[in-house]
C-alpha cells in the first residue's frame, strides 16, 4: 500500500506509531538543520519533519521538494513542540525515516491555498489544480453529501430511481435545445433534455407511481452566475396526488436536509405566498424575506397632484423604507440613481426623501409637494424620524416592481442583510398559466405546456387566458428559485385545449408531442412533480454566489470549458461523416 494513514486522521494518541502517508506537498520551509514540509491529500494537511542531524541524505532530498510534488513518506507519529490549534493534526508531526517521490511537479499558475492568487480564468484553466484547494473540495463533498442524503429520503419514501435517455427529440418550447446530429440518420438531430419532464411523465402513465432521478439537463441559455450550460436537477414526480401533497413532502425533504447539513430548523409550517402577492410587495417571485423594506404602493399620495408630471404620467408608483439611512450623502444618493439607471436595471431615475433625526425633512420633490403630503408619504411607508425613502414610477406595473425589486436587493446587499447564514424558505403558488412573449407576439406558458389550470379558472380558458391561474408552486430560499413544479394535466382533451392556446396546430401538437398525447389515452392518473436545482442548492448551503464553484468542471460566463477548448470546430472528415456543411453567417 502506498500509504497507512491519510494526512488528515492522525492525532496525539497516534504518538509513537510507524505510519506512512501519502500525497502533495503544500509547502516547505528550513530552518537551521531542520526541513519541515506540509503534506496534503483530500483528508487534510499533516507536518512532515526531516532532520539533518539524523539523516543528511534524506534532508537532502527533501530540500529538492518543490510545491505540488507527489510524494510518499514514512515516519513516526511524534508530538509536536510548536503545536497548532488551526488544524485537526496541530498536535503532532511525522519524524520522517524515508522518502520516496512519486511524481515531481512543475511550478503551478496559481498557489494552492483557499485564498488563492489565481483569478477565475486561470483557475477554470487549471481546473485539476483548482480542485487540490480545500475551498473547492469541501464544495463538492458537500454535494457528494446533499445527494446521499436526498437519495435515502426519496429512497424511504418510495420512490424509485429511473434514468431517462440524453439523447431525444427537439421541443423548441422554452430555452433553446442542444442539438446532436445524427451519423447513422443524416440530416436528422437528436436534442439534449431541457428536463425530464415529458420522459417521468410517461413512467407515472406507466404506473411506477413515485420516480426521481439525479438527472443531468441542458439549455442552450445566456448565463448568469447561478446559470449553465449542463447543469443537474433532483427530478420527481409522483401520482395520485394534489398539490399539497407535493409541497409537503418537499418541504419535509428541505427541512431534513437543513437540519442534517447546516443544523437549522426550519418552521414546522412554510409560508406560502401568491405569485401576485409576491410582486405587489417584493417585486419579484423569488423574494428574499431575509429583511423587510417592503413595497408600499404610493399612486394615491403622490398621483394626480399636477404638480409633478413625472408621477401624474405614471401606472406605478411604490417605494421602500430604509431605516436608518437618512443620513446619506447627496454622493451615495446619486450614486443609487446611477445604480437604477443602469441598463440591467432600466429606470429613468430616483426620488428620494429623507426625513432626518431633528423632524426636518430632504427631498429631491419638496418643491413638487408640500410639507403636509411628504408627511403622509412618510405615515404610509411607516417612516421614522432618520429612515430614508426611495421611489421608482413607471408606465408598465411589473417592470417597475422589478426595476424597485433591484433596488431593494442592493440596499440589502449595501447594509449586510443579506447574511449567507440565515435561512428564509417559503413556497410561491398561483403563478400565472400564460405570459405574453413580445418576441414571439403570442401567449407562452410560464412554466411548460403540461401544467394544470387552477380548475376554478378552466372557464377562463376560452375568454381571458392571460388570468388563468396554474397549479404551479415554487421553492424559495434567500431570494432564490431552488426548486419548483406544478400539477400536471392528465386529460387529453385538456392538453390539446392548452396546445391550441399556445398556437399549436392540432399537427404541429401530434408532430412533437403525439407521444405524450396518445399515452394520456390509456388510463394517465392525476400526477404531479417537482425538481430541485442540486447546484443552486448546493451554493446555498455552501454560502456562495456562484454555482460554478459547485460544479467538478463548470463552463465560464461564455458557455466555454477553458480547460478543455470546448466548444470547438471538428474535422471535415467528421464532418463529411455526418454528411453535414458549416457555412457561418456573416
Amino acid at each position: 500500500m502506498y500509504r497507512t494513514n491519510t494526512c488528515g486522521e492522525l492525532r496525539l494518541s497516534d504518538a509513537g506509531k510507524q505510519v506512512t502517508l501519502a500525497g502533495w506537498v503544500q509547502r516547505s520551509r528550513r530552518m537551521g538543520g531542520m526541513t519541515f514540509v506540509d503534506l496534503r491529500d483530500r483528508y487534510g494537511i499533516t507536518q512532515l519533519v526531516f532532520n539533518e542531524a539524523v539523516d543528511v541524505q534524506l534532508c537532502e532530498q527533501a530540500n529538492k521538494l518543490g510545491r505540488e510534488f507527489c510524494i510518499q513518506v514514512s515516519g513516526t507519529v511524534s508530538e509536536r513542540e510548536s503545536k497548532n490549534a488551526k488544524m485537526p493534526t496541530g498536535d503532532i508531526e511525522i519524524i520522517a525515516s524515508q522518502l520516496n517521490i512519486l511524481s515531481e511537479s512543475a511550478t503551478p499558475p496559481f498557489t494552492i491555498e483557499d485564498n488563492t492568487d489565481g483569478g477565475d480564468d486561470i483557475r477554470m484553466k487549471y481546473r485539476y489544480l483548482d480542485l487540490r484547494r480545500q475551498a473547492v473540495r469541501r464544495n463538492l463533498e458537500l454535494r457528494h453529501r446533499l445527494t446521499i442524503l436526498i437519495r435515502n429520503f426519496l429512497d424511504a419514501e418510495k420512490f424509485i430511481e429511473v434514468e431517462t435517455p440524453i439523447l431525444i427529440g427537439s421541443t423548441p418550447e422554452g430555452a433553446r435545445d442542444f442539438v446532436v446530429p445524427s451519423r447513422m440518420n443524416p440530416g436528422q438531430f437528436y436534442a439534449l433534455p431541457q428536463s425530464p419532464q415529458t420522459l417521468k411523465q410517461l413512467l407515472m402513465v406507466s404506473g411506477f407511481d413515485r420516480y426521481f432521478q439525479i438527472a443531468k439537463c441542458f439549455r442552450d441559455e445566456d448565463l448568469r452566475a447561478d446559470r449553465q450550460p449542463e447543469f443537474t436537477q433532483v427530478d420527481c414526480e409522483m401520482s395520485f396526488v394534489d398539490q399539497e401533497d407535493v409541497i409537503s413532502l418537499f418541504e419535509q425533504m428541505m427541512r431534513h436536509l437543513f437540519k442534517e447539513v447546516r443544523g437549522v430548523d426550519l418552521p414546522e409550517k412554510l409560508t406560502q405566498m401568491t405569485w401576485y402577492e409576491a410582486m405587489a410587495r417584493f417585486g419579484s417571485d423569488k423574494p428574499d424575506l431575509r429583511f423587510g423594506m417592503e413595497f408600499v404602493e404610493l399612486m394615491d399620495v403622490l398621483k394626480g397632484t399636477g404638480n409633478f408630471a413625472v408621477f401624474d404620467s405614471a401606472n406605478y408608483i411604490g417605494g421602500i423604507c430604509v431605516p436608518g439611512c437618512a443620513g446619506y450623502t447627496r454622493k451615495q444618493l446619486d450614486q443609487l440613481t446611477d445604480f437604477v439607471k443602469r441598463p440591467q436595471v432600466g429606470a429613468k431615475g430616483l426620488v428620494y426623501i429623507k426625513y432626518n433625526e431633528d423632524g426636518t425633512v430632504k427631498s429631491s420633490i419638496d418643491k413638487f409637494y408640500t410639507p403636509e403630503q411628504l408627511a403622509q408619504v412618510k405615515q404610509k411607508m411607516g417612516a421614522n424620524d432618520g429612515d430614508l425613502v426611495l421611489i421608482l414610477s413607471g408606465e408598465q406595473v411589473n417592470k417597475t416592481r422589478v426595476q424597485l425589486c433591484t433596488l431593494r436587493l442592493e440596499m440589502g446587499e449595501r447594509l449586510g442583510l443579506r447574511d449567507k447564514n440565515r435561512f428564509e424558505c417559503l413556497w410561491i403558488v398561483d403563478f400565472p398559466l400564460f405570459e405574453w412573449s413580445d418576441e414571439e407576439q403570442r401567449l407562452m406558458s410560464t412554466h411548460h405546456p403540461f401544467t394544470m389550470p387552477n380548475p376554478d379558472d378552466i372557464p377562463l380558458l376560452e375568454t381571458k387566458p392571460e388570468c388563468v391561474r396554474a397549479k404551479a408552486y415554487d421553492f424559495v430560499c434567500n431570494g432564490i428559485e431552488v426548486g419548483g413544479g406544478s400539477l400536471r394535466i392528465h386529460d387529453s382533451r385538456l392538453q390539446e385545449k392548452m396546445f391550441q392556446i399556445l398556437g399549436f396546430t392540432p399537427e404541429k401538437a401530434m408532430a412533437q408531442f403525439g407521444f405524450l398525447i396518445n399515452a394520456f389515452k390509456y388510463g394517465a392518473p392525476p400526477h404531479a412533480g417537482l425538481a430541485f436545482g442540486l447546484d443552486r442548492m448546493v451554493s446555498i448551503f455552501a454560502g456562495l454566489d456562484s454555482i460554478r464553484d459547485c460544479i467538478a468542471f463548470p463552463k465560464n460566463n461564455s458557455g466555454r470549458d477553458v480547460m478543455l477548448d470546448a466548444p470547438s470546430a471538428i474535422s471535415p472528415d467528421q464532418l463529411d461523416e455526418l454528411q453535414l456543411e458549416v457555412h457561418l453567417k456573416e
